[in-house]
């Protein structure tokens, strides 16, 4: 007998481009008192994992997955398979499931993973993508022209989305803000709007959206322009999409693993460098790392210019470690490991 929607586990995708702030949603959702019992699926864009070590919330429910993008790459997409499974067979039974998608993913292939004939989609039902929004950098990257011959990921996103939340409005001004909003009309003007600062939002508003479920379907939301309307972009419904896109090959990652512990004073100093630095191709950068006469844990979080390095909780039963890693353009691996590693203490 097939099991009605109630029966079946949700799962949201959450996606954003780079530095939208999916780390800082995850962290506050695993920490309100919801009484859910709520597993994450990480895919990350880059060597070393560092997502999961950020995640700060019962270890056991966060998977991560490093072997490639999601979105493009068939051993990653056969994991995603595997881990949902392997959720799936658990004698607990799961309230949610959340898969966080690169920053450089399209949302797409991920979300027509619960429409494909496999015993998934008995167990499961998509409640929604959410797709979050930088309030202050989002514009160069739908306007970026150096991916004119690729797909846009941060176009895709968008137009994927049941639910949009513009973040980071605390440093954006309000002309800033009302632009990004019509912008993100422009390209998807059926799903809901709502505005957030440090991902911190109600609940409410982006799960249990039960989205394909109701009378709206997912195609005309991301592919039927209605009448009298014309939409720059036209997208098939992500059954129908060919999964084999092509990413900027120019974007990539650099992660860096460094022994020892870091001298707090050196790491804000370099921090201040970047800070001075033309950071135009320098999308991401996060951290964790192990600073010497410290029992905290330290996180560094930037995006181009906007970066801070700052204590984030106790080192508990975890392995102290300093891993690093940028994604951007044109990044110069050897002279990124050397500065980083000027700022090693003394042992």
């Amino acid at each position: 007998m097939q099991k009605s929607v109630k029966d079946k586990i949700p799962v949201t995708v959450l996606t954003g481009f780079l530095g939208s702030g999916k780390t800082t949603l995850l962290n506050y959702i695993l920490k309100e008192n919801h009484g859910m019992k709520i597993a994450v699926i990480e895919n990350e864009f880059g060597e070393i994992g560092i997502d999961g070590d950020l995640v700060v919330g019962s270890t056991e429910e966060i998977f991560e997955m490093t072997n490639g993008c999601v979105c493009c790459v068939a051993e990653a997409r056969d994991d995603l398979l595997r881990v949902i499974r392997q959720l799936l067979e658990r004698p607990d039974r799961l309230d949610h499931i959340i898969i966080e998608t690169s920053g450089l993913a399209d949302p797409y292939p991920v979300a027509q993973t619960f429409f494909l004939d496999d015993p998934i989609r008995e167990e499961t039902n998509l409640d929604g993508v959410i797709a979050l929004v930088d309030a202050k950098h989002i514009l160069r990257h739908l306007d970026d022209g150096k991916v004119d011959a690729f797909d846009n990921q941060a176009v895709d996103q968008i137009v994927c989305a049941d639910r949009i939340v513009i973040n980071k409005i605390d440093i954006a001004t309000e002309d800033e803000i009302a632009e990004v909003t019509a912008r993100v009309q422009q390209l998807n003007e059926t799903a809901e709007i709502v505005r957030s600062s440090f991902a911190q939002i109600d609940l409410g508003k982006i799960l249990g959206l039960a989205a394909f479920d109701r009378n709206r379907k997912m195609a005309a939301d991301i592919g039927l322009d209605p009448p009298d309307h014309d939409h720059a972009h036209h997208h098939p419904a992500p059954w129908d999409k060919d999964a084999s896109h092509t990413h900027d090959a120019s974007v990539t990652s650099v992660g860096i693993e460094l022994p020892g512990h870091m001298d707090a004073t050196a790491m804000a100093r370099w921090v201040q460098e970047l800070k001075g630095q033309d950071t135009a191709d320098l999308f991401r950068m996060k951290g964790i790392f192990s600073v010497k006469d410290d029992d905290y844990c330290y996180v560094l979080h930037g995006v181009h210019s906007e970066i801070e390095f700052r204590p984030n909780h106790p080192w508990a039963d975890e392995i102290r470690c300093n891993k690093m890693i940028f994604i951007g353009r044109n990044l110069d691996r050897a002279a990124l490991q050397a500065r980083l590693a000027e700022c090693v203490a003394a042992a």
